[in-house]
């Protein structure tokens, strides 16, 4: 395949800020001569296309990539996800322009993993409501806010993938004998799991954790009548989408007892305004989005991310790519010199 010439110093842009800088990312790209600018947007739509004009490869975080931004970029071939979920991204709109969108899907496992059993460790055992209360002077008020053994449970895991098998497996090391997965692509379930509808996995899950991409499908997989069919002891922890959960609907069920409780890291907007419904509530523990983080996952990261601008501007498809389209190879437009060759 002939590779083409492209500019002497082909412009990344990094949409938003808050890895510690650019230097991961210019190191990957470094043998291809690559600028590497770092740019913060906030999530606005206006900012990302005045940010991205004239870009040849983008790297974002949650920042809208629209159509619009798309257009503005007439030698792009190349749009990555620092990250899994891509629905930021016009991904039509760039397969119809021939520019690859990819994801990071094979960073944070263990760091997501861990920040749902933690969640879960937090509610199950009042954990943080606890510490309030002993700061202020309470003890021995075990009985007025009982709790449930976790040994001996049923998990139910919405969407089956790397962090919910990793899940899976920690959740079963301290006890929960049984699983129920619903996950349409999931066409035989793992060892010591089961395949289940939602109607089921809602009866009898003692905790629902969920794991799926947001899309049409998905978007309030949780819904009333979901929660509706859940057990007054049972938990929900979300380590994925905000928008997986109706909020409204979860919020209600927690104010009036109706399950036991819920542990939230991401949510339907970000950052929640200060009036969310979740703060006030002793049943539910939140974090920060901040379960795909430790330092060792940032420089993974990082890493993968610009590594899939690389197989791009080497005349390779992405590792991860995410709007195919028809025919699946690489176009000769879109192979850069590497300029340490």
């Amino acid at each position: 395949m002939t590779k083409t010439t492209i500019p002497e110093s082909p412009l990344i842009v990094i949409l938003d800020e808050g890895y510690g800088g650019t230097d991961v990312e210019a190191a990957v790209l470094a043998p291809f001569g690559a600028r590497v600018v770092e740019i913060p947007c906030n999530g606005s739509a206006d900012a990302v296309r005045k940010a991205v004009a004239g870009a040849d490869a983008v790297l974002v975080r949650e920042s809208p990539v629209d159509a619009a931004a798309i257009d503005a970029m007439p030698t792009c071939r190349a749009i990555v996800r620092y990250g899994v979920g891509v629905d930021n991204i016009d991904r039509p709109h760039a397969a119809s322009r021939g520019i690859y969108v990819a994801n990071v899907p094979d960073y944070g496992v263990e760091e997501v993993s861990d920040q749902a059993l933690a969640l879960l460790f937090a509610v199950a055992r009042r954990i943080v409501s606890r510490d309030r209360a002993v700061r202020q002077g309470a003890w021995n008020v075990a009985r007025t806010e009982p709790m449930y053994r976790l040994r001996g449970g049923t998990l139910g895991l919405i969407g089956y993938g790397r962090i919910a098998s990793a899940f899976h497996r920690k959740a079963c090391s301290i006890g929960y004998d049984r699983c129920l997965i619903f996950d349409p692509y999931l066409r035989e379930a793992p060892e010591g799991a089961e395949l289940a509808d939602l109607d089921r996995l809602a009866a009898e899950a003692d905790v629902v954790s969920l794991h799926a991409p947001l899309t049409a499908d998905t978007r309030h997989i949780v819904d009333a009548g979901f929660i509706a069919r859940m057990k007054p002891t049972a938990i929900v922890v979300n380590t994925s989408r905000g928008g997986l959960i109706d909020s409204a609907a979860l919020a209600a069920a927690l104010q009036e007892s109706r399950i036991f409780g819920a542990g939230l890291d991401v949510f339907e907007q970000e950052p929640p305004a200060a009036d969310n419904p979740f703060f006030g509530l002793s049943n539910a523990v939140v974090s920060d989005h901040t379960g795909w983080y430790s330092e060792q996952s940032v420089d993974d990261l990082r890493r993968k991310a610009s590594e899939e601008i690389a197989r791009v501007f080497s005349g390779e498809t992405p590792r991860n790519w995410v709007n195919r389209w028809e025919g699946g190879e690489a176009r000769p437009e879109t192979v850069y010199a590497n300029r340490s060759a």
